[in-house]
């Protein structure tokens, strides 16, 4: 049924941007304060009297963005009032942005960009349950608490173009965001603590024209993302099919059980009331030096594209420069790593192709911080050994594994373990004509033409060696034997 359609989607994504304190005031930006209205004050309280102040840095991190996506930066900008009452809303309305936005334009993964503005947060609302309830809320059930410590977090808004076709795009512009606020400094951007949200407005039509939009929320997962926009293409595409109508609203995805559902019938730019802040003044940015374009491109680091380009540069394979691109711990890793590696052409390669399958599956199984036991100078150490031939693929293995959960010298793990490969032809000379002698048949099998057999005999010398011999020199051994 949903091929029949045309998928449009639009994504909306806010993310808590890393300043020391919040938006329009001194109160501390804190996103691991576990006591509840810690960090606040008159003004994000919204107390009668209190007058807002920009925060500085927040804006220049929203410029750094919108330079790095190639954005157009906006001369004048200014800040509106959005109303709408909520309790985590404690003025009645919410300082962002509407007509006049920081950023415009740009694209991201080859999707174009809207506008990226600034505004504040909201306070976190909590309902609580009788199961739910500890001394801090012991008197709570049934209730909803508000907790005012987010109230006035700066928060970056980006909006796409409603250009996306397909739930992977979707997926890919959120992660590719993700890391470039990262890279960037501006924010952490873990989804699963809130600190970056994404929003899908998702149509379906037969033509070039769009649908009814619905807005699908609560999504706190890449993979959340595509699930529930391929979800809504399933569910719009029935009622169209069914001849029913579409209703404009704004859903909720619950996880567990896979699917969306209805939250609201969806707001209108009139109902929020939009006018200009009149307590914050106009932003002229070509008055200030230190917010021109020029000056904000060239104190950006390296980009996330950027630095793919540059591993495919030097030999790695596109899925392993994308791997150890897509997180800072290893991106940070490897390119500290190639600073000691100096001018050699394949221990890049062969280090990228350990951290990637190996190092790779070890922290995504045990959840480990990645890299905190060992140093890039022991990473090398064992690298070498490869390269040198003293150590098997298997020993390795082994050996990275010991590195990986408890540090330590490789050589010194590799003696211990008796994992260090033998090199050495004339110590292996006498195991290899062994294994000729005991398999005399596979011999003459093999000079009849069976040449798939010499891997057999190769392995049936390191089975003697006990993996200790080097298969290379094991199997020139034995063609020389055979003759």
């Amino acid at each position: 049924m949903s091929d029949h359609y045309r998928l449009t989607v639009g994504l909306e994504i806010h993310a808590e941007l890393n300043t020391n304190t919040k938006m329009f005031c001194d109160s501390a930006n804190d996103p691991e304060a576990s006591l509840p209205n810690s960090n606040i004050c008159p003004v994000c309280m919204a107390h009668p009297g209190t007058l807002p102040v920009i925060n500085r840095k927040a804006v220049e991190h929203v410029l750094r963005v919108g330079a790095a996506i190639g954005g157009t930066f906006a001369d004048h900008t200014e800040f509106d009032r959005k109303s709408y009452f909520y309790p985590d809303i404690p003025k009645g309305y919410q300082i962002s942005q509407f007509e006049n936005p920081l950023i415009s334009g740009g694209s991201l993964v080859g999707v174009p960009v809207t506008r990226i503005h600034l505004e504040e947060d909201t306070a976190r609302s909590t309902h609580h349950a009788s199961t739910q309830l500890d001394s801090s809320t012991e008197n709570a059930e049934g209730k909803s608490l508000v907790d005012f410590n987010r109230a006035g977090v700066p928060l970056m808004e980006l909006v796409t173009e409603p250009e996306i076709h397909d739930a992977k795009t979707a997926g890919e512009f959120a992660r590719e965001l993700q890391l470039l606020l990262r890279t960037l400094g501006a924010s952490h951007a873990n989804l699963e603590k809130g600190e970056m949200r994404v929003e899908a407005n998702i149509s379906i039509s037969k033509t070039d024209e769009l649908g009814t939009k619905v807005e699908v929320k609560n999504l706190n997962s890449f993979r959340s993302v595509e699930r529930a926009i391929a979800f809504e293409v399933e569910r719009q595409s029935k009622l169209l099919d069914a001849g029913e109508k579409i209703i404009q609203e704004t859903r909720g995805w619950d996880e567990g059980k896979q699917l969306t559902f209805s939250q609201r019938l969806k707001e209108g730019s009139a109902d929020y009331r939009y006018f200009p802040e009149p307590d914050l003044p106009k932003l002229v940015l070509s008055e200030d030096p230190e917010f021109s374009r020029e000056k904000i491109l060239s104190e950006l680091p390296e980009l996330p594209w950027a630095r793919r380009a540059r591993y495919t540069e030097i030999g790695l394979k596109e899925s392993d420069a994308v791997f150890i691109g897509s997180s800072i711990e290893r991106s940070s890793f490897f390119d500290e790593l190639l600073k000691l590696i100096g001018d050699s052409k394949t221990l890049p390669i062969l280090s990228a192709n350990y951290i990637v399958s190996d190092l790779g599956g070890y922290y995504a199984k045990t959840g480990t911080k990645e890299y905190a036991n060992f140093s890039q100078a022991a990473f090398l150490e064992l690298m070498t050994m490869i390269e040198n031939g003293e150590l098997s693929s298997r020993g390795a293995k082994d050996v990275l594994l010991v590195l990986a959960e408890h540090g330590g010298s490789p050589k010194e793990i590799a003696t211990q373990k008796s994992l260090l490969q033998v090199s050495d032809p004339e110590a292996l000379r006498n195991t290899t004509k062994q294994i000729l002698a005991e398999h005399p048949g596979v011999v003459k099998e093999y000079k009849e033409g069976k040449v798939a057999l010499l891997q057999f005999l190769v392995g049936q010398a390191m089975k003697a060696t006990q993996g200790a011999g080097n298969p290379s020199v094991l199997r020139e051994l034995i063609l020389k034997e055979i003759g």
